[in-house]
């Protein structure tokens, strides 16, 4: 079964077949970089323009302090390597900008543990956009992607159109956004309710 009878564009199998990382974020630019070798280097740069600001942002220990330090061309920031658990060491503990001549500013930020999301359904029907077009296509208008049949998102995982890791992200990041959106809502509507209880406190007060 071809891509395009899911009613899905050439262009993204054809990205996805060609570029392995293309699969994790579709039009996300990903560049794998390393200072000790100086690979992709030269991609970063084209990054680092005049009255422009880019920021680094990410784990403890991935070496955003070291790549600000080889950009400066410095050892102007202290940097730490992973602990025996793999985890991030916390060497950066403010954010900080500098000035590059020519080449605009870079901010280095603290390493974090994790993300989180809120209000993400459009960055996430846009990343995705392969999956939601094929989810116009699932039999069921209220289809999970998980074990209806006629599911036109695991059919196509199943013929290889869909990678699987990309699948899982997908599902995985619809399922937090709809936590988060439960959790902004319940919110929302506790601060109604106190709102209403103070309100009605005054009048019974005024009496």
């Amino acid at each position: 079964m071809r891509l395009e009878q899911w009613g899905v564009g050439k262009e993204h199998h054809r990205m996805a077949s060609e570029c392995p990382e293309y699969v994790i974020a579709i039009g996300v630019p990903i560049i794998k970089t390393s200072v000790v070798n100086e690979d992709g280097l030269s991609q970063i740069y084209q990054y680092l323009k005049e009255y422009h600001t880019v920021a680094f942002v990410g784990s403890s220990g991935v070496g955003k302090s070291t790549l600000i330090n080889h950009i400066l061309g410095t050892d102007h920031l202290e940097t730490g390597d992973l602990r025996n658990d793999d985890k991030g060491r916390h060497t950066t503990t403010h954010r900080e900008l500098f000035m590059i001549p020519g080449k605009g500013m870079v901010i280095d930020t603290p390493g974090m543990r994790e993300l989180g999301m809120w209000s993400a359904k459009d960055g996430i029907d846009h990343t995705f956009l392969d999956i939601e077009e094929l989810t116009r296509k699932c039999r069921f208008s209220d289809c999970s992607h998980e074990n209806e049949t006629g599911c036109a998102v695991r059919q196509a995982v199943k013929d290889g159109l869909i990678a699987e890791e990309r699948y899982r992200a997908y599902m995985k990041l619809k399922a937090e956004n709809a936590y988060n959106k439960n959790a902004v809502d319940y919110l929302a509507a506790k601060k109604r309710k106190f709102k209403q209880i103070a309100k009605l406190n005054k009048h019974n007060f005024k009496q």
